[in-house]
């Protein structure tokens, strides 16, 4: 079935209604069909969605919902894998792309790994019982469990969705939807996770990442204090020293540490003590790091008080050490927490997505107040209200609004209207022709999509093809009206139920000649059983041309009001509607007196006393505008009307 600019300005309305660019996306794959099961399919769908009431609160939180997305990003440089075989080597690069794959040949290219790298994982068994200094394991399996290796993947794919995941949570709260997996253990799981993929809230972890990075500036203060304190004993000291003593310490080449070791050796262990307090206590370290704290500072007396760097840099190498194994083993566990998790989240957004596009529908059907209509096959059925038989073909449409005027949708007058077989459709100018046509293309299309259509009830026979043809914007040449005769010449031989629906088809050329070729198409179409309904404006011409009685419905303007007109816009049936030129003239008539019935001769009669006022008289005004032109008129529009 060939889909009309009706159904994708519709698609566009209903569109605009998701939240989430999914369910925009997810709406575009409806698609009219001729299938029966495929129609079946989409309005099984488009009930159970329509059902549903629209939540401000569910909208609200679909807002931050999206579909998941794995990172290709992910790189690990602390750690590296290695192995002697060049198969396992392939392998690992494939499967484990975030690590580095090293080829070895033997222990030694492992220890010279394990010297650049925080950890080397050798996948060979050929390695256990190996000794190499270093953070070296050998783990043949590692292959199997990736996420055991490289919990950053875990990690940054729930980094990368966690508002998504968060979000989707919200809605399944919100929508009472039965939720694949505990949300409380979602929520807790995600909360321990920092947007760039590393655990959060931990405390020792942000204790010895804190002191590690504050260690070198926390000894510069601990020294400030100690020759701080050693200046304060100075200065309150006398420190009297004996004539031989001070040859006996010059001659040995001794300085002011030999002289605050015999004299100030207790103020000095009280110096270096508080140094030492200062570092552990601001560095917050457990016990197992105090002993190396207290070695940063010798007990030998110096002035200024100078750092162990040896001491100092096995300190740094403890918290740094600890800080890694702490943040690798907090992200292997909560990698195996979010791991058991990923089908069940994928399961929830896409859950949450697929309410998204139900609630899309919901709010476009009560917004444009629709109904899911019929479609049936062109065949016998039973009419359930008389028990008669009657052959379902055309279409009938009730209370059937456009959604795309633009005016306000509460403004739009409903119309009813039905066809079987082929129809031209007459009214005047602006009186919504051409609307009826868009409302009956785009409510054939949605029926076909199994979605409702904005009408109070409707019924379609279901059809293999939809042809809609817009109003021509002027007389074509000779080369677009073959191109044009060709299009109809191929509709009007092919094969297959169809419903042909054409906008004022006689702008391609004369008016006489368009009459004559409107009805050739109408005779083809009729010939096939063909459903369409053509507007114009020359239906009366047409009907007398064709070769079969034309079924006629028109429009009907009841007149004319401060110049505007006053339509009822549902067709009426066998009605070839008066035009826009014929009211203007019975207005006009009117206000000149020139109303009442008109006589075979063409004279108006006097409605007051019967009788006509004689052909052609034209007192009180000249022969343009006096008594009894209008009525002569309307008498010629009377006389095509019912000829």
């Amino acid at each position: 079935m060939r889909p009309a600019l009706p159904g994708r300005r519709s698609a566009t309305r209903t569109t605009i209604r998701a939240t989430s660019d999914y369910a925009k996306k997810r709406l575009e794959t409806f698609y009219p069909s001729a299938r029966a099961s495929r129609i079946e399919e989409a309005r099984t769908f488009a009930e159970r969605a329509t059902a549903r009431e629209p939540d401000p609160d569910v909208t609200e939180a679909l807002a931050g919902v999206a579909r998941l997305s794995a990172p290709t990003d992910v790189r690990v440089r602390d750690r590296c894998l290695a192995t002697t075989d060049a198969e396992t080597y392939s392998d690992a690069r494939e499967r484990i792309p975030e690590l580095s794959v090293e080829l070895v040949e033997d222990a030694r290219d492992l220890a010279e790994l394990a010297r650049g790298y925080a950890t080397v994982i050798a996948l060979d068994e050929s390695f256990s019982g190996v000794d190499i200094e270093g953070d070296v394991r050998v783990r043949p399996d590692a292959l199997d469990s990736p996420e055991e290796i490289v919990p950053e993947r875990t990690l940054s794919f729930f980094a990368r969705n966690r508002d998504s995941l968060r979000a989707a949570a919200a809605v399944g709260r919100r929508a009472d939807l039965d939720p694949p997996c505990d949300l409380a253990v979602l929520d807790d799981a995600l909360s321990r996770l920092e947007a760039d993929g590393s655990v959060a809230d931990d405390a020792e972890l942000d204790r010895l990442t804190e002191a590690a990075a504050d260690l070198e500036g926390v000894i510069g203060v601990a020294e400030s204090v100690a020759d701080d304190r050693l200046k304060e004993a100075i200065a309150e000291r006398d420190v009297t020293i004996e004539g031989a003593d001070l040859l006996s310490l010059v001659e040995r080449g001794a300085g002011v540490d030999s002289l605050l070791s015999r004299e100030l050796a207790d103020e000095y262990a009280a110096a270096v003590d508080a140094a030492r307090e200062h570092l552990i206590d601001a560095l917050a370290l457990a016990d197992e790091e105090v002993a190396l704290a207290r070695q940063v500072f010798d007990d030998e007396p110096t002035f200024p008080v100078e750092r162990n760097a040896e001491a100092v840099s096995r300190l740094r190498e403890e918290l740094e050490a600890a800080r890694d194994r702490r943040a690798a083993r907090l992200k292997r566990d909560l990698a195996a927490d979010l791991a058991g998790l990923r089908g069940d989240c994928e399961t929830l957004v896409r859950d949450a997505l697929e309410l998204d596009v139900e609630l899309a529908l919901a709010r476009f059907a009560r917004d444009f107040e629709c109904s899911m209509p019929t479609v049936e096959d062109a065949d016998r059925s039973v009419n359930e209200n008389s028990g008669s038989s009657s052959e379902v073909s055309g279409f009938r449409i009730e209370g059937g609004r456009s959604p795309l005027l633009d005016v306000p949708f509460d403004a739009v007058q409903p119309i009813d209207y039905a066809v079987s077989g082929i129809t031209l459709l007459s009214g005047v100018n602006s009186g919504g022709k051409t609307s009826t046509l868009d409302l009956i293309g785009l409510c054939v299309i949605l029926a076909h999509m199994g979605l409702p259509v904005p009408a109070a009830s409707a019924r379609f026979e279901r059809v293999e093809r939809l042809h809609y043809r817009a109003k021509s914007t002027g007389t074509l040449d000779a080369g677009a009206l073959e191109h044009t005769l060709t299009e109809f010449a191929g509709l009007a031989t092919g094969g297959g139920r169809e419903l042909v629906l054409v906008d004022e088809l006689e702008s391609i050329t004369e008016p006489g000649a368009s009459a004559v070729i409107i009805a050739g198409i109408l005779e083809a179409l009729s010939e096939r059983g063909a459903t369409a309904v053509f507007v114009s404006h020359l239906a009366g011409e047409i009907r007398e041309v064709a070769d079969f009685p034309v079924a006629v419905d028109g429009i009907e303007a009841t007149g004319l009001a401060d110049g505007e007109l006053q339509v009822d816009r549902s067709p009426k049936k066998d009605l070839l509607a008066r035009s826009t030129p014929e009211l203007i003239v019975e207005k006009l008539a009117g206000e000149t007196g020139e109303v009442g019935e008109t006589s075979e001769n063409g004279s108006d009669v006097d409605e007051a006393n019967g009788t006509e006022t004689g052909e052609g008289n034209d007192s009180g005004g000249d022969g343009a505008g006096g008594d009894g032109f209008y009525g002569r008129l309307l008498a010629k529009f009377d006389a095509r009307e019912s000829g």
